[in-house]
């Protein structure tokens, strides 16, 4: 249950009000099957780790050090946990973002050329273009509310259709939405047969129901592959040209088919669920905080003097990309990662017992007290050093060697198309409207970011405060 409206604006931005008294299994599963993130106790925000038991151990961890411990100097003791595979792997596979060990470092090593800053660059112009397309949308809609985190969603997905298949004519762009929401709305929901372990094989009531569409989507994306494969690359290559192409510089060895349409389809995910969220989140954002709002535009002003952002500019609009940050922080898309311990280990001085489930709260991690000042405001500029944030205070894309491996890629497609929006908009927020902060598998803004957007004249674009 989130923070609502009132008659003036709150003092801080929408959050989830976070749980006081210990809850039992039930309690929990209901809670979770709502929002994941109305079981993390509110101690989770003012200490370094909470422990407890529901069915199993588990601990809570927000300690920057004892995180530095699970995802890089004891990596593999703290694989995902089963709930997260049991999760993902119906749709996605043995991807990069399921698989452990040997192969998921084969994959990580194929993969991690498609994502180096020169092709993310070279993917530039698709981002560019599709903030244009999303600008003439709002512009369209006229003067009424628009639901900005829809439009978020629609614009991320044309751009990772782009750069994935470059409009090609075997990819069924809508027959993969389809299949990723309905996966995402039906079976994305924790059942008690995950928390307690059940084998994949066990069927989930839920999971059932999307099956249909998750199937064609792969069929779609299998048939894609393929026809690449026979067709070869034409132009600029895209995700997919740069995966065929890839190997393991060890072993050599290339993804067969399956292995590159679960790996396609973990980046289509997961390249336009997380950006359109944080849009929708910064955007609302924005809303929130006219003065914040005033001071990127007269930014994205001066640098895009009327055009769609590019890459280029990116390194130029710094306060554009502390908001995206600050977005990041407040609503982490990933809002929550579970692992399960293999073998014994000490954090924060406490015993982690092999089996007990390792759970590092990112959303409390990013409000926790010790470490955030005034953690539940919204304050952009705190970005400005990013020297002066603790590396595993902050996680919005995971780190270790399992960090995102389209990091790079989703804050330039962020600043892109925020930096273009604000170049031409001024956004209000509607009066009783406010999002609702959710998390199934990401955090989404239950209800929508309806905002109103006013187009700025060419004589405001000349006024606006530099």
């Amino acid at each position: 249950m989130s923070q609502t409206a009132t008659l003036s604006r709150p003092a801080v931005p929408v959050h989830v009000t976070l749980v006081t008294e210990p809850m039992g299994v039930l309690a929990s599963l209901r809670a979770a099957r709502r929002n994941v993130l109305s079981i993390i106790p509110a101690i989770a925000t003012r200490q370094p780790m909470v422990s407890g038991r529901t069915g199993k151990r588990w601990h809570m961890v927000m300690d920057p050090g004892a995180i530095r411990r699970m995802l890089l100097e004891n990596l593999d003791n703290y694989p995902k946990s089963i709930v997260t595979k049991n999760l993902l792997r119906p749709a996605i596979g043995d991807s990069l973002f399921v698989a452990e060990g040997a192969h998921w470092r084969w994959q990580r090593r194929t993969a991690a050329p498609v994502f180096s800053h020169r092709n993310v660059m070279n993917l530039g112009p698709v981002m560019s273009a599709a903030a244009e397309r999303s600008c003439a949308r709002v512009a369209y809609a006229g003067p009424r509310a628009v639901d900005m985190a829809a439009d978020m969603v629609r614009t991320t997905f044309d751009v990772i259709a782009d750069v994935t298949f470059s409009g090609d004519g075997m990819f069924d762009a809508d027959a993969v939405h389809r299949g990723i929401d309905a996966y995402i709305s039906e079976a994305g929901k924790i059942s008690l047969f995950d928390i307690l372990g059940f084998p994949d094989w066990v069927p989930r009531p839920g999971r059932l129901m999307s099956g249909g569409a998750v199937n064609e989507m792969k069929r779609v994306a299998d048939a894609a592959v393929e026809a690449r494969r026979a067709r070869g690359p034409e132009g600029v290559p895209d995700l997919l040209d740069l995966l065929l192409e890839g190997e393991d510089p060890e072993t050599r060895r290339r993804m067969n088919t399956a292995e590159l349409r679960d790996n396609l389809l973990t980046f289509i995910v997961a390249g336009h669920e997380t950006t359109a969220l944080t849009l929708g989140w910064s955007l609302y954002l924005c809303a929130f905080d006219q003065n914040v709002q005033d001071r990127a535009r007269a930014e994205a002003q001066a640098v895009l003097q009327g055009r769609a952002a590019t890459g280029e500019d990116v390194a130029r609009l710094p306060f554009v990309r502390q908001i995206i940050d600050e977005a990041l922080r407040l609503y982490p898309p990933a809002g929550m990662i579970s692992r399960t311990a293999q073998k014994a280990d000490t954090l924060c001085g406490r015993e982690i017992r092999p089996g007990d489930t390792v759970i590092i709260p990112i959303y409390a991690l990013h409000r926790n007290h010790v470490l955030w000042d005034d953690p539940d405001a919204f304050r952009p500029e705190r970005f400005a050093d990013r020297k002066s944030i603790e590396r595993y205070a902050y996680l919005p894309f995971g780190d270790g060697p399992r960090i995102c491996i389209g990091a790079s890629f989703a804050l330039q497609e962020a600043v892109i198309i925020l930096a273009t929006l604000l170049s031409r908009f001024r956004f209000t927020p509607v009066p009783g409207r406010d999002p609702d902060p959710v998390m199934i598998l990401t955090l989404r803004p239950e209800g929508g970011v309806w905002l109103m957007a006013e187009p700025m004249t060419p004589r405001e674009q000349e006024e606006s405060p530099a």
